[in-house]
């Protein structure tokens, strides 16, 4: 039995059935019903997928609920997810015709040339817990617009989300299209090593992430692996203040810390880090911190126990070796019987010999150091096994798009963070994966390229 523990009260919310014994049934059925769907236009499936996402859409205010519910994210900022999931959905949607169309190679009149891309089959999605519909429809949108199916396994936090993406699927596209299964961990790598699975799409830990490369050795398969994140920030001295600032503090904070793209440590240039600090500290204050069931609370609590016990050890772990902590936990008012629910933390005095500086964190709390130049930040910044997103704070473009070439990560900002462009890759470097989600990149991961040479003259 799957139990889905909400953040909000640490109660059973949800209770759901392994579906181990529907794989075969849902394989064999995924694999038929790709036949015919990759057979129809790309119009049409466009089309089709368009009314699935106005269905999906339609639903909001059931959504929001239960999301809240699920994960503990505030209520009033749910609605945003949901934003992001059209936006990425209408943009890979409207691609899709033009991005999937033969590519004519023709050099001569005797001969038609021309490459065509091919669906690979079916799809595997898995999918993370803290933006569940937003990581997910990375994939599943572009997947199914190629012409693939898709088998959807979402975490065991966030069932209630396969479940309304199936109910719309089952309303707008063709019977198989879309399924989902819950799963425990080893009937996932049961799936994932299926020979009827010919992409997998994960997002998740470093740890997982190998289990899945591993558990697909023994075919020839790609996939997308977007795995931990320690995202930096750089203040350069001619930044407007306040506006970085205001852009930090919730690229720090927003879902309780809980994004792969989130900001977990920032480098500040020394000539401004007191005001810098100074500023940071008071918008800090400023969030309304508790149930997130309240439409003036803007800060939840931390998705798990066992989360909020790691993000304090590590934090205590800085502390012994000298860090700081800026944030009074006393000016807060918030359910302290609950243990998840942490209050939004600054360490300052940190370094590099501190895993709260170089190991995920994945919580409401942040790293400020001081910097001597934008040599020393970069060096700082590249300092980590992970390379998802980093961002510069500054007036010049010049200077950023110079430091961009050298930060080793997969999308590089300026004066912008914790956003996803879908007409850009999503992508990371060294332990955070590999392979790519969104962008018209997207499509040439999910198809295999077909060429056709046709002579016309015997």
């Amino acid at each position: 039995m799957q139990k889905t523990i909400s953040p909000i009260d640490n109660k059973v919310y949800i209770e759901r059935e392994y579906d181990s014994h529907k794989i075969e049934e849902t394989l064999n059925n995924s694999v038929k019903a790709q036949i015919s769907w990759g057979q129809i236009s790309v119009k049409e499936r466009v089309e089709l997928l368009g009314k699935f996402v106005e269905d999906f859409l339609s639903k909001k205010e059931i959504i929001t609920e239960e999301l809240c519910r699920q994960i503990g994210r505030p209520i009033s900022q749910v609605a945003g997810e949901l934003n992001g999931f059209k936006e990425r959905a209408d943009y890979m949607l409207s691609i899709a015709e033009n991005k999937l169309a033969d590519i004519d190679v023709t050099k001569d009149n005797n001969f038609k040339n021309f490459i065509r891309r091919k669906p690979l089959g079916v799809v595997f999605v898995i999918a993370p817990w803290n933006y569940p519909y937003l990581t997910a429809v990375n994939s599943i949108i572009p997947a199914m617009a190629a012409g693939n199916t898709v088998i959807l396994k979402h975490s065991a936090q966030t069932p209630l989300c396969a479940e309304q993406l199936y109910k719309s699927a089952q309303k707008t596209l063709p019977k198989d299209v879309f399924n989902y299964l819950h799963l425990n961990h080893q009937d996932g790598l049961r799936v994932v090593s299926d020979t009827r699975v010919n992409f997998v799409s994960f997002t998740g830990s470093v740890k997982a992430g190998y289990e899945v490369q591993k558990a697909t050795h023994t075919k020839f398969i790609d996939m997308a692996l977007e795995l931990g994140g320690k995202d930096p920030a750089y203040a350069r001295y001619d930044c407007d203040l306040e506006k970085t600032v205001e852009n930090l503090v919730d690229g720090s904070f927003f879902n309780s810390g809980q994004s792969c793209c989130g900001i977990e440590r920032i480098y500040v240039d020394e000539k401004i880090y007191d005001k810098f600090l100074e500023s940071f500290i008071s918008k800090t204050y400023n969030y309304n911190f508790g149930n997130p069931l309240k439409k003036e609370t803007n800060l939840g609590p931390v998705v798990k126990l066992s989360a909020a016990e790691f993000i304090i050890n590590q934090m205590n772990a800085a502390i012994d070796k000298g860090a700081k902590k800026m944030i009074d936990e006393n000016k807060f008012n918030y359910p302290k019987e609950h243990k998840n629910y942490l209050i939004p933390q600054i360490l300052t005095n940190v370094n590099h010999d501190m895993n709260f500086m170089t190991e995920e964190t994945f919580g409401p709390c942040v790293g400020i150091m001081k910097v001597k130049n934008e040599n020393e930040a970069i060096k700082l910044m590249n300092d980590s096994p992970y390379g998802l997103t980093a961002s510069i704070w500054t007036k010049d473009i010049e200077i950023a798009e110079k430091i961009g070439n050298q930060v080793e990560t997969g999308t590089f900002y300026m004066n912008r963070c914790d956003y996803l462009d879908p007409a850009l890759s999503w992508t990371g470097v060294k332990e955070t994966g590999k392979g790519c989600s969104l962008s018209e990149i997207a499509y040439e991961k999910l198809t295999a390229p077909k060429s056709f040479h046709l002579r016309k003259e015997q």
